[in-house]
């Protein structure tokens, strides 16, 4: 048996407008990990490259379209810094990914039970 959503009752409602932000949640987490384990990667490739240059030789960066010379140790410990950064903020995102994805299976859970009781049929 179906029914349609207006019939349906309040509280069935807002679990399931809470279910579908929990999704779009996960989604945005999920996109956000996916860039700062990107960046991450960058930053390790940037710095082992450094570490293998010699102090003596010039390097440059990347400031918008342009590239400027500074010094390897200086890039180095700056990169070095925004690793640790991303590493942070990664741990962060991945912790609250996991949270969500706790609060989804924990909601799916409870809504299957409340569709189940009121004899709606989940297609």
């Amino acid at each position: 048996m179906s029914m349609p959503y207006e019939n349906l009752s309040d509280d069935l409602k807002n679990k399931l407008q809470n279910y579908n932000n929990l999704v779009r949640t996960l989604e945005f987490l999920t996109q956000q990990r996916f860039e700062l384990e990107r960046g991450l990667r960058d930053a390790e490739l940037v710095i082992g490259e450094l570490d293998k240059t010699d102090s003596n030789k010039e390097v440059y960066k990347s400031i918008g379209g342009i590239m400027v010379k500074s010094e390897r140790d200086r890039l180095l410990d700056e990169k070095k810094s925004q690793k640790a950064s991303i590493e942070l903020k990664l741990k962060t995102i991945t912790q609250r990914e996991e949270r969500t994805k706790t609060q989804l299976e924990t909601l799916r859970i409870a809504l299957e039970k409340d569709f189940k009781d009121q004899g709606i049929s989940q297609s």
